[in-house]
């Protein structure tokens, strides 16, 4: 018997989500006891210290299942966004929840409407549905809200947009959004991954959340791995409609959400001074690395999120020399830009190292890069 056999085709044509290298698997492999990860969007200054402590205060209950519902987080996210708790669904990340949608709405055979170069998530769990994706090419490196629209087809029953999109960090503007919602048929699910909204400072972005009403298929999606630093218990929600949320919760696996991650968020919510340190940081980190990027005559692309979209010539052999640095930033093939890597920005050190190591890079001999 051929395992193959008993597969789906869509499930044997996918491949595996390929995650940012670990330090740990660098500094083995090299050899290096010194190393920077820029590579997954992280918070470089961790979790906050309040969320440190909540964590304390649940490791003595392990051996009970966490809230179900994570009523106490969903409470507080309702009060702060002026929704309903029951507006409110809590994921394993927001992947999760992205995962959910799908499973929810796609039929084999139907299809889904996303951005060319937008989190490859979004394919990979449209395809795992035996659903087709309909990837649209980016225009100036941002969603052509245009073209996503005129894509939509009596088949589409998703269309997934990221603002500030990964991995290029822009953002598409309140008016395109505006004139997007209008022309998007009420039976399509329109998912808003406002994952690094909280970054953003431009007057011009429209919030997602400020565009919920009864009769509007629209889930936004935020998360707590970002800002908040907490990427590694996987927390994230989605907030959308009273029906809509009732549907994804009855497909929701129990407990999904751990009692350290929703203890953690709960408190990392409230401290507002992690924040506002995390988003200065994030703002000067963003300038700098773009001033070392005009100075070596790399273009960037304008950001908005936590991280830096450089055309660096040949990304695969940039790529490799940094880790032989001890630098690990993201190459960009899984998103068809192999000229590009994306860094993250770290702290101020970490900034300054990855530009250092750019630059040897970038000029040492028979380097030459295009």
């Amino acid at each position: 018997m051929d395992l193959k056999d008993l597969i789906p085709e869509w499930i044997q044509q996918l491949a595996a989500y390929p995650p940012g290298m670990p330090l740990e698997e660098l500094e083995r492999e090299y050899g290096l006891t010194d190393s920077i990860k820029l590579a997954s969007n992280e918070n470089p200054f961790g979790p906050s210290p309040h969320a440190l402590r909540a964590i304390a205060d649940v490791l003595p209950s392990l051996h009970r299942y966490p809230d179900g519902s994570g009523f106490y987080l969903r409470r507080v996210l309702a009060e702060r966004f002026g929704v309903s708790t029951d507006a409110i669904i809590l994921g394993n990340g927001s992947n999760e929840i992205i995962e959910l949608a799908t499973r929810a709405f796609l039929r084999p055979g139907d299809d889904a409407v996303m951005a060319d170069q937008a989190f490859v998530i979004y394919r990979m769990v449209v395809q795992a549905a035996g659903a087709v994706p309909r990837p649209i090419p980016l225009k100036r490196y941002t969603h052509d809200l245009d073209a996503i629209a005129a894509a939509i087809t009596p088949a589409t029953r998703l269309v997934f947009l990221a603002n500030p999109n990964n991995p290029t960090g822009t953002i598409y503007k309140r008016d395109e959004w505006e004139d997007f919602l209008a022309s998007v048929p009420p039976t399509v699910l329109i998912v808003a991954d406002d994952a690094y909204a909280d970054y953003v400072d431009d007057p011009d972005y429209p919030d997602s959340l400020s565009y919920h009403r009864r009769d509007r298929l629209l889930l936004t999606l935020r998360t707590f791995s970002k800002i908040h630093g907490l990427a590694g218990l996987r927390i994230g929600y989605g907030v959308g409609p009273l029906p809509l949320i009732e549907v994804l919760n009855r497909i929701r696996q129990p407990f999904n959400v751990n009692a350290l991650a929703q203890a953690a968020a709960l408190a990392a919510i409230e401290d507002t001074e992690h924040v506002s340190r995390t988003r200065a940081n994030n703002k000067e980190g963003l300038a700098y690395l773009r001033a070392g990027c005009e100075r070596l005559g790399r273009p960037a692309v304008p950001s908005w999120a936590n991280f830096l979209l450089i055309d660096v010539g040949d990304g695969a052999r940039v790529y490799e020399a940094l880790l032989r640095r001890g630098v690990i930033v993201r190459p960009m093939d899984v998103y068809g830009m192999p000229h590009h890597l994306r860094v993250t920005v770290g702290l101020p050190a970490e900034n300054e190292r990855f530009l250092a190591s750019l630059q040897e890079v970038l000029e040492a001999p028979g380097s030459a890069t295009p």
